[in-house]
């Protein structure tokens, strides 16, 4: 008889009854960390605990009284859209004192509380591992001065610390993505767009200054998103005589017809012998040196503001829900742990393992040991400057290599936000590496009426910020046409294919590996990165252009919710995209903050729609004055949106009213988000690597020619947990529904219960995945490579 699986309902064996959880935000604030508390909150509260708000950070602790104030469900609703962090955060000079942790020591025994969860960057985190240490002395101290009783010594003998890291500069070791970065780089991507209309429009140079006073990442992956002529980040200073190189860079690039440069500066920039670069120092070496019309932009602290992104609240629930997990686990022996995210996956680190790696970057930097630096921050970040190097410096003819290969990009699918970008990506690095790279238009209809050009390195600039599919892409499959498409590959020699789209693009290169036994133009390495709203692509976590999708869904939400604000109570049912996958419904509602999602995946019957119903119509008549429910599009053939609709409208009456809104093609428009421009970039340059890796293997001398048949030599590259891996697309057949078009096991199902429990359902939560405490290691292998993240 099997075992039950004892992780698997987690709140029977972890019960967080008799216990005090305190939250609290400290250090600078950022977008997501109302995300973050509300999910500590919620989950607290659902497995039994008391949870506290502790305001003003650490200030509120030493000040006591009404500065920690018990938490309730509803205390945390409607906050997850807001910017900032509604519970006050300060630094708090008392705190560093023995004195004042004494006086924060003894206003959490009066509550109780001996489950600390810190938001903060390395300050924040170091201080609260300091006060954990301290703990039983300080409660000694509390005895000795007639503060406490003799007793609550045993009682509240250990404190407990999970930590989260919210800071918009991504400084902190150990974790891919911090709270609040992702919101950042949305701050700035949307400027830089808009400054890019009016630098064009007067042929302007423009040097703008983001934040990051020791870490580069916000400048270097903003950089990496609009396709910065240059950047100056704290981690890598130029080399002397850099200003020369970066005036007969922007110069040529005006005379190759390019009508605005732009240059991004961290605020934190410094030359080789450690002196400060400005932006005013930039703007007069341009104007001196080149006579150009140049002005400067400080973004300042627009960057900290506004709502946070899709990714930033998905995000900082997830580990909000893991920091609860954490706490519940957590024994004296214990280190204090932060929770981070590597790849796609949550995990605990020792806290002071990461902030000493931290501090280990800035001494390197004091010290003048920059490429040491750029290895601490981790592969991540080595990545982005390594692309960026790469796509920004274009090298003369004479120092590129002579491949005589000639590889063909194309899309393939319905357009997503994020495919120029890796089309760009594609055919720089390709042209990098010596190849001839060609351009098909209109993915595999114009590959067989041979709408095929050679494409320049400066024919996809400016690419990366553009929505949709430059290149034109449609759904066409090529077996209908496999002769012709042969003899265009024939006729241009193409001698390896790299492929941008969804499904379709999945299924052309299961089609072109079978026509391989009949023509031997296919016998060519092929290469396919996922593109796609949907997300719906065998073989790997995430597509490009779902990101966009769902911070087009996640905003349409908080203004449809909106729209009701001050109204009587309501219920919206919205509509998304996917076809028969769900992760756009799911994922979208658990950062939309939906009350329920239907999908596919998860069958339902009416039974389920009359209990979501009865859930909504209390929770409306005891709290919220607004609901959300989600519903993908494929979900049922039945319970249609209307349908849904209907049944809200009749069973609400008296309690609440219903609206329907279906989001329709806006999914799929727009600019796209930071992610899938960065995602995109990466991913592409990597397939491009090993299209050029496959064609010396594959390169027959004696023939002169490429001839690969075997299945590694025609791979999908996706996102599996935490690496980037190329997977032969003849072994995910076994992976896929093909009669539904969706893999048949899906990672992002896992985060379903949570949005349940965030939504006040009781079910079951699976915790078998949940991040287990690890340690920072320095360098990680190539093949566990989590630098997609962003």
């Amino acid at each position: 008889m099997a075992q039950p699986d004892t992780k698997k309902v987690f709140f029977e064996n972890l019960s967080g009854t008799g216990k005090a959880i305190a939250v609290l935000t400290s250090g600078g604030d950022a977008q997501g960390m109302n995300a973050a508390v509300r999910a500590v909150v919620r989950m607290g509260l659902y497995v039994g605990a008391k949870v506290y708000f502790i305001h003003e950070g650490y200030q509120g602790m030493v000040d006591g009284g009404e500065n920690i104030e018990e938490a309730s469900w509803e205390s945390v609703s409607s906050m997850l859209q807001v910017g900032g962090t509604v519970i006050g955060s300060a630094r708090c000079k008392e705190f560093r004192s023995h004195e004042g942790r004494l006086k924060a020591a003894h206003n959490l025994v009066l509550q109780g509380i001996t489950n600390l969860c810190v938001i903060g960057g390395d300050g924040s985190l170091t201080g609260a591992n300091l006060f954990r240490e301290e703990w039983s002395g300080l409660l000694t101290e509390l005895v000795d001065q007639g503060l406490i009783e003799a007793d609550a010594v045993q009682k509240y003998s250990a404190l407990h610390i999970v930590g989260m890291v919210g800071s918009i500069d991504n400084d902190f070791c150990g974790t891919d993505m911090t709270i609040g970065t992702d919101s950042a780089l949305h701050r700035i991507i949307e400027v830089v767009d808009a400054i890019m209309t009016t630098a064009q429009s007067h042929q302007r140079t423009f040097v703008l200054e983001v934040m990051g006073r020791h870490c580069g990442y916000l400048a270097l992956v903003s950089a990496l998103a609009c396709g910065a002529d240059w950047v100056l980040i704290p981690e890598m200073p130029p080399e002397d005589g850099w200003e020369d190189k970066m005036c007969q860079k922007l110069s040529a690039n005006r005379a190759g017809m390019k009508r605005l440069n732009i240059i991004i500066v961290a605020e934190g920039a410094i030359d080789q012998n450690n002196r400060p670069i400005t932006t005013e120092n930039i703007k007069n070496l341009v104007v001196k040196c080149l006579g150009f019309d140049t002005r400067v932009t400080i973004l300042g602290h627009v960057q900290r503001g506004g709502t946070p992104s899709a990714f930033d609240r998905i995000l900082a629930s997830r580990m909000g829900v893991e920091a609860v997990l954490a706490l519940l686990e957590t024994t004296d022996n214990t280190p204090a742990c932060v929770v981070s995210l590597r790849g796609n996956q949550s995990v605990r680190l020792p806290l002071m393992e990461c902030v000493q790696m931290t501090q280990e970057v800035q001494r390197a930097m004091d010290g003048k040991r920059f490429e040491e630096a750029v290895k601490l921050r981790g592969r991540s970040f080595e990545n982005n400057l390594r692309t960026y190097k790469l796509l920004a410096h274009r090298k003369p003819e004479s120092e590129l290599p002579v491949s005589n290969f000639n590889v063909a990009v194309l899309n393939v699918g319905a357009p997503a936000a994020g495919m120029n970008a890796a089309v760009r990506s594609a055919v720089r690095v390709g042209i990098s590496e010596g190849h001839k790279m060609f351009a098909v238009s209109d993915g595999f209809e114009g590959f067989y009426k041979g709408q095929i050009r050679e494409i320049k390195w400066a024919d996809v600039g400016g690419w990366t910020g553009q929505g949709g599919s430059l290149l034109g892409t449609k759904r066409t499959l090529p077996a209908k046409h496999v002769e012709k498409i042969a003899e265009q590959m024939r006729m241009n020699n193409i001698n390896a294919l790299l492929i941008v789209g969804g499904f379709e693009a999945f299924l052309s290169l299961l089609e072109l590996i079978t026509a391989r036994g009949k023509y031997d133009e296919f016998c060519v390495p092929m290469v396919m990165v996922p593109a796609t709203v949907s997300n719906n692509v065998p073989g790997s976590d995430l597509s490009i252009g779902a990101d966009t999708a769902l911070n087009a869904i996640t905003t349409t939400c908080d203004r449809i919710k909106q729209s009701a604000s001050g109204t009587k109570r309501r219920v919206f049912i919205i509509e998304t995209m996917g076809g028969y996958c769900g992760y756009l419904a799911s994922v979208g509602g658990l950062a939309a903050g939906a009350d329920a999602a239907y999908i596919y995946e998860e069958p339902f019957d009416i039974k389920d729609l009359q209990a979501n119903v009865e859930h909504l119509t209390e929770k409306m008549k005891t709290s919220i004055q607004r609901g959300l429910v989600l519903r993908n599009e494929n979900c049922n053939e039945n319970y249609t949106t209307d349908f849904i609709y209907q049944l809200y409208s009749e069973e609400g009456k008296g309690v609440f009213d219903s609206r329907k809104n279906v989001l329709g093609h806006m999914q799929q428009g727009g600019a796209p988000s930071p992610f899938d421009r960065n995602f995109g970039t990466k991913i592409s340059a990597k397939a491009m690597q090993w299209v050029t890796k496959k064609l010396t293997e594959t390169f027959r001398q004696d023939e002169g020619r490429v001839f690969a048949n075997t299945e590694d030599s025609c791979c999908l590259l996706g996102m599996r947990r935490r690496a980037l891996v190329f997977q032969p697309v003849v072994q995910l057949k076994d992976e896929t529904d093909f009669v539904h078009r969706i893999p048949k096991e899906q990672w992002w199902l896992k985060l379903r219960p949570l949005m349940k429990i965030l939504a006040k359902y009781k079910t079951s939560y699976d915790v078998s995945d949940s991040g287990q405490l690890e340690h920072v290691i320095r360098n990680r292998p190539k093949e566990s490579d989590t630098s997609v993240a962003m």
